[in-house]
């Protein structure tokens, strides 16, 4: 019946009911949990709002379809995001872009396992938050990366972004506690390249920070490199538990660790 209608106005008329409909069905299907039903009429509801010029209803409808999709299609949500993305960037929308992007980013680490992938989105997100003055959120993105990025053994990227967001967070006077974490992480990503390397950081992250001197991170190093230039595997790991005992250790700082407690000779290669 679309075809055979030529008045311009009945036509739209005839959309605008259409993409009525398809949303109306889209929230049936979620009723009923059938999530690529929804997926799927919501996409169609998209791409009639974008016959009728209607950016931002097309835009949240592919937003609607990428979060049904991703409790059934994971690839088709993605899809979705991304063309909501291209809209908002279009609209000069930067903000809202970011935060789909680290929807993706998020699928990409807990549903289809692609870290390279999830990088490049929390990467772009990033940009475009640093391009909104919006630097907090910018910094959040950063650590996500660069934490990724000393698990894929990309310490060079890994050191920068932490040193980064460490200058960036000191003089704050809410955030620069958090800063001493920063630059602990740094030292650690120079510590498994060169072990000279993060003497050199260490000096140079106390002279830019100097409450990082006094920090129990600073001292945790500052004793590991000692063991580790003694070739000392039992004072590194005494080093570790002592610091441990007080301040639980995550995983991340763990693996870390084990890799550079790896490289004294003889060593068994855990921390216990």
């Amino acid at each position: 019946s679309l075809n055979l209608c030529t008045d311009e106005p009945q036509m739209l008329l005839l959309l605008e009911e259409a993409c009525e409909m398809y949303c109306r069905a889209a929230n049936m299907f979620k009723m009923a949990k059938n999530w690529s039903g929804a997926g799927n009429a919501f996409c169609k509801a998209a791409r009639l709002h974008l016959q009728l010029q209607n950016k931002h209803d097309c835009a949240t409808s592919f937003i609607d379809a990428g979060n049904a999709y991703k409790k059934s299609d994971p690839n088709e949500a993605i899809k979705c995001l991304n063309a909501a993305i291209d809209i908002y960037t279009d609209m000069g929308r930067f903000t809202i872009a970011a935060k789909h992007h680290i929807s993706i980013a998020e699928i990409y680490e807990s549903e289809l396992v692609d870290i390279e992938k999830a990088i490049a989105h929390y990467e772009q997100a990033a940009d475009y938050y640093k391009g909104e003055e919006s630097n907090s959120s910018a910094n959040k993105c950063l650590l996500k990366v660069g934490a990724y990025c000393a698990q894929l053994e990309q310490y060079q990227k890994a050191i920068e972004i932490y040193e980064q967001v460490g200058a960036n967070t000191m003089d704050n006077p809410l955030l620069k506690y958090s800063a001493k974490e920063y630059f602990f992480k740094a030292a650690l990503c120079h510590f498994i390249v060169d072990e000279l390397n993060a003497k050199i950081a260490v000096e140079k992250y106390e002279e830019m920070f100097p409450a990082f001197s006094d920090s129990r991170e600073c001292k945790l190093l500052k004793k590991l490199l000692e063991a580790h230039e003694e070739q000392n595997s039992d004072a590194f790991t005494e080093a570790v538990k002592e610091f441990d005992s007080i301040s639980r250790l995550d995983q991340w700082h763990t693996t870390l660790l084990l890799r550079i407690k790896k490289t004294i000779q003889g060593d068994e290669g855990d921390l216990k």
